[in-house]
């Protein structure tokens, strides 16, 4: 049984620094410290790990010369990056976004134009496309067109006028037949962005009954029309509601809605994630969305905010999600650009004059789940010693067992890693984060 030990620790320089290490037979009557992994008790099945591809990141990609973009892109979605394989997009402008805009201005559905996409987003996702031809892509929108809207403003919320759910419908499924017509494939979509937010920027709100009404009298039977096979996903906000807004919509779109997306920004909820896991076991749970606040650099910020990752992807996998991503994959020097000047941290980060980039520490840590846990992965069960380390266990397609561990602590913690009647004794240092791939 072979063991690979891959380890990230910032105060040692150490980044997915690799270690072959040897499983012992002998667990004997051990009974302190060990972290049991059980690999035929398994779970949720992962779509994949990604990033947002804004028209803010394609911008900045179009910035740096050939070279430097490819390889940006290597570090996202190759073998020896990331490997990326789920990610997700806006349909019409976001807050980052250069400008705010939507793909139709009257109600004539004929006048519908995606040019708006054709200089930076578009291009950006062919070129993912062409490194990585089976990456899944999932489409938000942040607000309907302002004309379909009661305050007629694509920006301070609003609701949908219901007169409108029909052609807004068409307008969702025109987007995906015209990103198809492209070799763009939208598999799966959230209906809003944040539908329980007033935003300065693009935003529009939705009860879990509108969101009901739209999804299965209006967008689903369009989809069925058109043979297209586009997943609808529903809330697509944070966690704190998750669960009671997943029984309110599946009530009455059980049929039309696939799942529920969610964000992490009020806080953990990992319980909300469970409760709609097991109520709805045959529903998607994906995180869409989540940052951690622009600032400049300082390595306490770094290790906090890498630590705010691993943590939210380890509590919301093993609660039962069955995809992460992250948000944007490129800002530049400012966290930026974003039209209203909501700025945040991304992995990657371009400096002042575009001539070189920086991977902040989250690129590493969230390379601890995206390169070892592949598509297709199952959970499996586990059970700790302690709290003070941090577990998540997968079995992948091919066999392998991935185990991460997270120890947010000032101090180190011994453990022994037990599986199948093999163990492995180690230290886990304060404040880093370990991968074991079991073959």
């Amino acid at each position: 049984m072979k063991t690979l030990k891959i380890e990230t620790n910032f105060r040692r320089n150490l980044f997915w620094n690799t270690t072959n290490v040897k499983l012992n037979n002998n667990l004997g009557n051990m009974e302190k410290g060990l972290i049991n992994v059980y690999p035929d008790a398994q779970f949720q099945e992962i779509i994949g790990f990604g990033g947002a591809l804004t028209e803010a990141s394609g911008y900045n990609l179009s910035k740096i010369n050939k070279l430097m973009a490819d390889q940006i892109l290597e570090d996202y979605f190759s073998e020896s990056g990331l490997q990326y394989s789920f990610c997700r997009t806006h349909i019409g402008s976001c807050d980052f976004s250069l400008s705010s805009y939507s793909y139709l201005k009257n109600n004539d559905i004929k006048n519908f134009s995606i040019e708006s996409d054709e200089q930076y987003i578009l291009p950006m996702i062919k070129n993912i496309l062409h490194k990585k031809p089976d990456l899944k892509l999932l489409a938000s929108s942040w607000s309907p067109p302002a004309f379909m809207k009661n305050n007629k403003m694509l920006i301070l919320g609003g609701k949908l006028l219901e007169r409108n759910y029909n052609l807004y419908a068409e307008y969702l499924t025109k987007y995906i037949l015209e990103y198809q017509k492209r070799g763009i494939n939208i598999q799966y979509m959230t209906l809003q962005n944040e539908p329980n937010a007033t935003q300065i920027w693009e935003s529009c709100l939705y009860s879990s009954e509108e969101e009901a009404n739209l999804a299965e009298n209006y967008l689903y039977p369009k989809l069925i029309e058109k043979g297209i096979k586009t997943q609808i996903l529903a809330w697509d906000h944070n966690k704190e509601r998750l669960f009671s807004r997943a029984s309110q919509t599946y009530k009455k779109a059980s049929n039309s809605i696939s799942g529920m997306a969610m964000h992490w920004y009020s806080g953990d909820y990992f319980e909300e994630i469970t409760l709609t896991r097991n109520a709805y076991p045959d529903k998607l749970l994906i995180h869409t969305e989540g940052c951690t606040g622009f600032s400049h650099f300082r390595k306490e910020d770094e290790i906090q905010n890498a630590e705010i990752y691993a943590h939210d992807i380890l509590g919301d996998l093993n609660a039962g999600i069955n995809g992460f991503i992250d948000w944007n994959i490129l800002l530049d020097h400012k966290g930026g650009p974003n039209h209203k000047r909501n700025y945040c941290n991304a992995p990657i980060m371009l400096n002042a004059n575009y001539t070189g980039y920086i991977k902040n520490l989250t690129y590493y840590y969230i390379g601890h789940f995206s390169k070892y846990i592949k598509t297709g992965a199952k959970k499996v069960g586990f059970s700790k010693y302690t709290s003070d380390i941090e577990v998540t266990a997968f079995k992948n397609i091919d066999h392998s067992i991935v185990v991460v561990l997270l120890n947010r602590n000032e101090f180190n913690k011994e453990f022994t890693l037990h599986i199948n009647g093999k163990t492995f004794h180690d230290n886990l240092d304060g404040h880093a984060i370990l991968t074991f791939v079991i073959q």
